[in-house]
């Protein structure tokens, strides 16, 4: 990320393949890394949580953003919104964004998660995985579906390829099929937008469902 100038993390030309696409690598030289829960304590190797860092790469602040940059940056470690899993060898794999975490029901559903096994499917050629508001359960799934030229697919096929596969509440409640993704100038999907839109296709309300 840009505020860690911008690397923190990298591979090695002689580490396995399996961490070379897995991970993001170990921690470069004189900087510190921490994966930490929702009250900001250490977790344990293996466990889930926010990644920060801190180091001569972190950036001073926010150009004329105090506030933005006290929320980021806490007593030199920079929270980088970035949730994931740190093994005892000290190699990083992220799991997901704090930001993009759905609450169904009072459980933690990650997106990247339920994308990366979608992706698996051989018909789907890129997938966003985002919640919307729901009445009952406080937020439900949608998965946004671009199918690879020359394939097809269906809703029920994939609900059929995630049944039994993955825990039911992860499978999206609901699946759009499109061409393409709303995406930022430097290519990110933006799922504010696809949220958006299937609130007004729905006909949803933030917190409830109508």
């Amino acid at each position: 990320m840009t505020e860690t100038s911008p690397i923190a993390f990298q591979t090695c030309i002689d580490d396995s393949l399996e961490r070379r696409v897995a991970t993001v690598g170990r921690v470069h030289p004189h900087v510190k890394v921490k994966v930490v829960d929702e009250s900001g304590d250490v977790v344990e190797f293996g466990e889930r949580g926010q990644v920060c860092v801190s180091g001569y790469s972190v950036m001073l602040g926010y150009w004329e953003e105090p506030e933005k940059t006290a929320d980021a940056v806490k007593n030199g470690w920079m929270h980088t919104g970035d949730l994931g899993v740190l093994d005892e060898a000290g190699y990083l794999q992220i799991v997901g964004r704090i930001k993009d975490m759905v609450i169904r029901g009072g459980e933690n559903l990650f997106p990247r998660e339920i994308e990366e096994y979608l992706f698996r499917h051989p018909a789907v050629a890129d997938v966003q995985v985002f919640g919307v508001p729901d009445r009952k359960f406080g937020e439900e799934l949608c998965a946004w579906i671009v199918v690879k030229p020359g394939s097809e697919a269906n809703e029920e096929e994939i609900r059929s390829f995630c049944q039994g596969q993955i825990s039911h509440q992860k499978i999206p409640r609901y699946l759009r099929f499109v061409d393409c993704f709303p995406i930022t100038a430097s290519g990110k999907a933006r799922k504010s937008e696809m949220r958006k839109a299937m609130i007004e296709e729905l006909g949803l309300i933030e917190g409830n469902q109508t």
